[in-house]
């Protein structure tokens, strides 16, 4: 629970947790789609020898955070590279349709996609990292203890199916993190339930 998030930050302890909730923010903005949304993620890609490689990546990133009923936990998302496991919005084509766009002396037959991924302020999002304290922002999910910051909008089989797709080697780890982090949350849940009972 992030209310259990929010004390661990207190503590001090470093702990790797997973925290599920509602994304939420005062400083979204809005896309073309008038969707609301707390991040945008865009590449440019060329295809070469060795697969795509982005030439442009653009990130738009606002304070946001995690929140169940009262309790709110900010997310450090400027520290989201690889960690951000969402839809992918694809669109391919060639460099001839880039125009200026495209790194000089590009042949204007070679393979080119546009990449964006997005998170909502409307989203519930699981997010997997360590509590801690910010001075500015308060208690704070932050990469930590080797590990990745994680968040994702899907659900957590279909997160591991993203994972996975051409990067088996180095994402089962991403993915045991993802799949411990809802068992983690999970077993909180259904302590604070026993506790109850007691």
């Amino acid at each position: 629970p992030v209310g259990r998030a929010v004390a661990l930050a207190a503590e001090g302890r470093p702990h790797y947790v997973g925290v599920l909730g509602r994304v939420d923010s005062t400083e979204d903005f809005h896309d073309e789609n008038d969707r609301p949304l707390v991040i945008r993620r865009t590449r440019l890609e060329l295809r070469g020898d060795r697969g795509w490689t982005a030439f442009e990546d653009t990130r738009e990133v606002v304070p946001f955070e995690i929140s169940e009923g009262l309790d709110r936990i900010a997310v450090d998302g400027a520290a989201l590279e690889d960690g951000l496991v969402v839809v992918t919005r694809e669109s391919v084509g060639t460099a001839a349709d880039l125009g200026d766009r495209a790194p000089a002396g590009t042949p204007p037959e070679t393979p080119a996609r546009l990449r964006i991924d997005l998170l909502s302020s409307v989203d519930h999002a699981l997010v997997l990292g360590v509590p801690g304290v910010d001075p500015e922002r308060g208690p704070i999910l932050r990469p930590g203890l080797g590990r990745p910051l994680v968040l994702t909008n899907l659900e957590a089989k279909e997160a591991m199916r993203l994972l996975a797709a051409g990067r088996q080697g180095t994402t089962r780890a991403i993915s045991l993190l993802l799949g411990g982090g809802t068992a983690a949350v999970l077993a909180g849940v259904a302590w604070a339930g026993i506790d109850a009972l007691v």
